[in-house]
């Protein structure tokens, strides 16, 4: 999806017996590729991962440069370049920082605190083209570790379990792309692929046999529209015919696939070496899908997972397909795949912290938590101390937190700012912001704060579908000599400028007189992102009460690919003067 993913296609390439090419070379461009300063990258080891209020889609994202780096650790080890490997092989741990140990999801870290509210089915800007489940699971790169950090092999399973039985409504934001759905798995989009073969790393590859199959069974067909998402460089067709013969590559970069269930009684592969690699599968049919004992050449075989140097050595598989689960095929460890970063590597979890919200009228209660921290050190401008316990600030306070390992080594900080904010009255809202975009509350609009222009880091309120209207309760008469808002264009995001700002004012918040109105003359064409206030000028009207109308775009045109759909508002800040 995103990310450098031509390096897993090198590093795969090359642990397979792929060598004849410019190997140093390839490396200087796989840590070229991974230090552009675009996308958040450049962002990775300063935070330990990206921040949610410093680039969008930052869980996504996470993950899947984590996953890339671990390639680079892997190439840069086998290339014998330690201090590479070294440096990358802590990169590849970054997913640890989106982890949230309470509630076992992948989960954005806003201001250092977890998303509050969270819900994993919601679809957002900290995903792309995903939710918290298609992507909780994403850690082909250390899949044991994550196992541990769910709680172990039951809790791993039922966490993938409930994945596949839960309810397949998604929430938030419409995505197109999330298609293909078996309860929150997505089989339509790439993120959520290996998640079927998860079960085998557990010890339970029955559960892999039974949902691959169905996968096979119900998200493909030989119509028309047989695919049940897009072929996104043939990816939808190749998970079927490796899922088909009976195996699928969850971690490329090593030698490992892992067994599903075949459909056919017989595969022959005709390898570029001359030799053949046949799986056959006796009893297979529609309901004798439970691998219950294999053999390689004739040679008793209870793994779960078979090697590239198999595959290519010509060998023979055979599988004995039965219709009840097998109790001791792949169970033992011993016998399952194995993806796990070296315990002596392992980085510090970074800490989060617990608080109401970033803006704050009084006072505000701080905590800092952290997993498998000895203590925590708390960083502001004059130096750094331990943290003590829970503390209450009463004014703006911007410090970072850091995690110390039980062997002294750091954590990456956790920056947060909480802001004091001293309002100018008292803002009602007669429309409905879009709860993924709430700046942080109604008062979101009258805090001091101005949005930046990349909207997707949280700094605006956003409104679907309906004009706004707001009024602000000043509390007394006051002499306003300017009023305005400032607005949000981002027209391919289906943001655009309101065509319209009125003006009304009133001493009894019942009677309201229009002051001044703005027509927007700027080309609704015009796809620059930009940020422009909307102001009236010389408005110099006492009053107490003032009411903003802004008048939505409406429905799309045809011009635009979001055509039919409705426009939005993106409005920060009101201000006047």
């Amino acid at each position: 999806m995103i990310g450098y993913h031509s390096v897993p296609v090198i590093v795969d390439a090359y642990v397979k017996g792929i060598k004849e090419f410019d190997t140093t070379a390839a490396l200087e461009a796989m840590i070229s590729s991974s230090n552009r300063k675009e996308y958040g990258i450049d962002l990775l080891e300063k935070y330990g991962g990206l921040p949610a209020e410093k680039e969008h889609e930052s869980v996504s994202k996470t993950l899947e440069y984590a996953y890339d780096d671990w390639c680079i650790a892997r190439f840069a080890e086998l290339l014998g370049r330690t201090d590479v490997s070294d440096r990358y092989i802590k990169r590849a741990q970054f997913y640890k920082n989106v982890f949230d140990p309470q509630s076992g999801f992948m989960r954005p870290k806003l201001n250092g605190r977890w998303l509050t509210p969270f819900n994993p089915t919601e679809v957002n800007f900290h995903f792309i083209e995903a939710n918290s489940w298609q992507y909780s699971f994403y850690v082909p790169q250390d899949v044991q570790t994550h196992i541990s950090m769910l709680g172990g092999d039951e809790k791993y399973t039922s966490k993938l379990d409930e994945q596949f039985n839960a309810s397949n409504k998604t929430t938030g934001r419409t995505q197109v792309d999330i298609t293909g759905l078996i309860g929150q798995y997505a089989h339509g989009n790439e993120p959520s692929h290996h998640a079927a073969y998860l079960y085998n790393f557990a010890g339970k590859p029955w559960k892999t046999q039974e949902t691959v199959r169905k996968i096979m069974k119900t998200l493909y067909s030989n119509a028309p529209d047989g695919l049940c998402g897009n072929d996104d460089c043939g990816q939808m067709s190749a998970w079927y015919v490796l899922s088909a013969a009976g195996f699928y590559p969850v971690t490329p970069g090593t030698t490992d696939y892992i067994l599903g269930s075949p459909i056919f009684r017989k595969v022959i592969f005709h390898l570029e070496n001359g030799k053949s690699f046949s799986i056959v599968a006796q009893n297979c049919d529609e309901k004798n899908l439970y691998i219950h004992s294999a053999t390689i050449n004739g040679a008793p075989y209870s793994k779960s997972y078979i090697t590239h140097n198999q595959i290519i050595e010509g060998s023979t598989l055979n599988l004995e397909m039965k219709n009840i689960p097998s109790a001791n095929f792949g169970v033992s460890i011993s016998n399952r795949p194995l993806t796990k970063i070296d315990q002596n590597k392992e980085i510090v979890m970074n800490p989060w912290i617990e608080y109401n919200n970033h803006m704050f009228k009084d006072s505000t209660k701080v905590e800092i938590k952290a997993t498998g921290a000895s203590k925590i050190l708390i960083k502001t401008e004059d130096g750094e101390q331990i943290y003590s316990g829970p503390f209450t600030i009463k004014d703006d306070y911007n410090f970072a937190a850091i995690a110390i390992g039980r062997d002294g080594s750091r954590s990456y900080p956790v920056e947060c700012n909480l802001k004091k904010i001293k309002t100018t009255g008292k803002i009602k809202l007669y429309s409905q912001y879009n709860r993924q975009y709430s700046a942080g509350g109604d008062e979101g609009l009258i805090d001091g704060i101005r949005g930046e222009g990349n909207f997707r880091l949280g700094g605006w309120q956003g409104y679907q579908n309906c004009d706004f209207e707001a009024d602000i309760d000043l509390g007394k008469q006051t002499m306003i000599k300017r009023v305005g808002a400032g607005f949000l264009r981002d027209v391919r995001s289906w943001i655009w400028f309101p065509v319209s700002i009125e003006i009304y004012t009133s001493n009894n918040g019942l009677d309201f007189e229009l002051s001044g109105k703005i027509e927007n003359t700027i080309d609704p064409k015009d796809y620059e992102i930009s940020v422009k206030d909307f102001v009236i000028e010389k408005l110099n009207k006492e009053c107490r009460y003032i009411k903003i109308k802004a008048k939505n775009f409406g429905t799309i045109p045809s011009w635009h690919e979001g055509a039919g759909g409705e426009g939005f508002i993106f409005i920060d800040e009101i201000f006047f003067e």
